[in-house]
């Protein structure tokens, strides 16, 4: 009997550690350790480590101590979709494709972030294509996606 309650025990607290989403961790880091409250001011900075705050069992950086304040008072507000995979690669392909952290979108208060290497930036794709319609496909990719392993 003790052993099963050790065992239940430890999996009650896996479920409370245990994040909700599956994160982009590049890095080590949500949006590979950048700052994602200044993309909410049209930038993308690099966190500092000194300034580092977990989050939904995730490390977030911050580039100052009153952006990981903003942060912790409504962290929700900031998190990237999908994960801080490319929300065109979600859109697209349905699956979960690594980003450069300084091509993003801030569109109806939330964050996007897109791949961006070798000649094929896809915010241009999201951007002529039309991210109403991309958003919608990325959405019911993503509930599918979400969880699988990248």
């Amino acid at each position: 009997m003790r052993k099963f309650i050790i065992i239940i025990l430890a999996f009650v607290s896996f479920g409370i550690n245990a994040q909700q989403t599956d994160y982009n961790l590049k890095k080590g880091y949500a949006a590979e350790g950048y700052d994602v409250t200044e993309y909410f001011n049209n930038k993308a900075v690099e966190g500092h480590k000194d300034f580092t705050h977990a989050y939904d069992g995730v490390k977030f950086k911050f580039a100052n101590q009153a952006n990981l304040d903003k942060f912790k008072a409504n962290p929700t507000q900031f998190l990237p979709q999908y994960g801080g995979y490319c929300a065109y690669a979600v859109a697209d392909k349905g699956k979960k494709v690594g980003v450069d952290p300084e091509t993003f979108e801030i569109r109806d208060g939330k964050l996007y972030l897109f791949y961006n290497s070798w000649g094929n930036n896809t915010l241009e794709n999201w951007t002529e294509e039309g991210p109403e319609k991309l958003k919608a496909q990325a959405d019911a990719a993503w509930a599918k996606v979400q969880y699988e392993k990248s």
